[in-house]
């Protein structure tokens, strides 16, 4: 194991002021178990799972509560024991309308009764660790919420041999990940070890900002005697560093193409917190049902870092964090950066809610429709190489193939040209909205050919 400085610098990126130092020194505390919980089903990429119970079903913590709905989907699991009270299309912390388990928790927080002695896992074969993954409804914590037993299963011909462990949590605000790496860097190892079983790594990198000394330290002498090739990689403090493609670049200059994936290049990315969820469902056979989430900004009354269960209301989280101060002018999901607006904190959290930020209207950036004003400041920040100005008008004109042409989809919606722009133009919107117009556009072509195929 060695320690080294970022071996390459990406392209990009913006420097935002972190304001992390009012929780980073916060240990975890774990919160009791609220009287009902929200689990919204459709809390990953790809499928919503589909729901395997019903009102009225008495549910113990760890029991299925939906399955997996597809190749891209994932297993639910009931994060404390009570009454399922309805199975409803609710808000979900997306901002959008999805299905989502009510319970109602019986205050005894019963799990299913352990049927198996923890897992002698270096005696499996790769694709049963994969199962159990999969088993334990084991998600991408980092943000993007990528069902983890597809990452770990390449297609034929595909071959992983750099594992990436993302520490950077470049995201303002958040210490979550932070704290993860101080207090359970022993297990943030025994799930590299897991992982580098099962991918057959030859290279192992694990990147943390260089902000973040003491998490370096710990995690220095968790590995020091790690039997393989690895290095704890210092990256530089720059937003968005801790994107996958940009911390592919950083670890080895490798860069991945336009429409790309991780893989392409040899690489696979996971997060710390992803890394120890591991552990838990294969060694202890315990499924994702809880994480830490940084409560914090200038509105909340007591900032923390929580362990809560997911389905735990924003509203619950809020009152164990001191209750709201003052009158704040924005609720977030997540980080200032990439986080989803809340309209309501009756919500339920996620397997990827990393954060909830309470800002007072002061801290607030305003948008508008102003004209650009061509500056070029949002090109030279963008980390994806990307033309964010053009993309902008072309989308606002409905321009959508041009917007295609632009390679749109390559926005990887970090906020950094947003944050740059001197005219306070709602450029990841625009973003937003110009991928989701050219993958319609994209669906369309694609049923039009099927049509002219079918008729012939």
């Amino acid at each position: 194991m060695i320690t080294l400085g970022a071996l390459f610098n990406p392209r990009g990126g913006i420097h935002p002021a972190y304001h992390k130092d009012s929780t980073e020194s916060l240990p975890v505390e774990a919160m009791p178990v609220p009287k009902s919980l929200y689990v919204a089903l459709n809390q990953h990429l790809g499928a919503p799972s589909k729901p395997v119970v019903k009102k009225g079903d008495v549910v113990v913590r760890g029991q299925p509560l939906a399955e997996p709905a597809g190749y891209v989907s994932s297993w639910v699991h009931a994060p404390t024991s009570g009454v399922i009270r309805s199975v409803e299309s609710r808000l979900t912390a997306s901002g959008q309308l999805g299905p989502v388990v009510e319970i109602e928790a019986d205050g005894r927080d019963e799990g299913l009764p352990c049927t198996s002695a923890p897992a002698e896992w270096r005696n499996l074969p790769a694709r049963e660790l994969v199962e159990m993954v999969l088993a334990g409804g084991v998600i991408g914590m980092g943000g993007a919420g990528f069902p983890t037993q597809v990452k770990l299963l390449p297609p034929q011909g595909k071959v992983i041999h750099t594992l990436i462990i993302n520490g950077a949590e470049c995201e303002p605000y958040l210490t979550a990940d932070y704290r993860i790496m101080i207090e359970q860097s022993e297990k943030i190892r025994q799930g590299v070890e897991i992982l580098h079983r099962i991918l057959n790594a030859t290279k192992v990198f694990i990147a943390v900002e260089d902000n973040k000394p003491a998490a370096i330290s710990a995690l220095e002498k968790a590995f020091r005697d790690f039997a393989g090739e690895l290095a704890i990689v210092v990256v530089k403090t720059k937003y968005p560093q801790g994107a996958e493609k940009q911390l592919i670049y950083s670890c080895t200059r490798r860069e991945v193409p336009s429409g790309g994936l991780p893989m392409d290049v040899g690489a696979l990315v996971e997060n710390v917190g992803t890394a120890t969820a591991i552990v838990d469902a294969v060694v202890a056979h315990r499924p994702l049902v809880e994480r830490i989430v940084t409560v914090t900004g200038d509105a909340i009354g007591q900032p923390k870092n929580v362990l809560a269960r997911t389905g735990t209301s924003f509203r619950d989280l809020i009152a164990f964090c001191g209750g709201i101060r003052g009158n704040p002018g924005k609720v977030i999901c997540g980080g200032p950066m990439m986080g989803v607006a809340q309209s309501s904190i009756d919500v339920g959290m996620n397997k990827t809610t990393s954060g909830l930020l309470l800002l007072s209207r002061a801290q607030i950036q305003q948008y508008s429709s102003m004209p650009c004003i061509g500056c070029g400041r949002c090109v030279q920040a963008c980390p994806s190489g990307l033309l964010p100005c053009f993309l902008s008008e072309n989308i606002e004109a409905e321009n959508y193939g041009e917007a295609e042409a632009l390679n749109v989809l390559d926005c990887i919606e970090c906020g950094a040209c947003a944050f740059e722009c001197p005219a306070h133009r709602p450029l990841v919107q625009h973003m937003r909205m110009g991928k989701a117009k050219v993958l319609q556009r994209r669906r369309q072509r694609e049923a039009k050919a099927g049509q002219k195929e079918k008729a012939s």
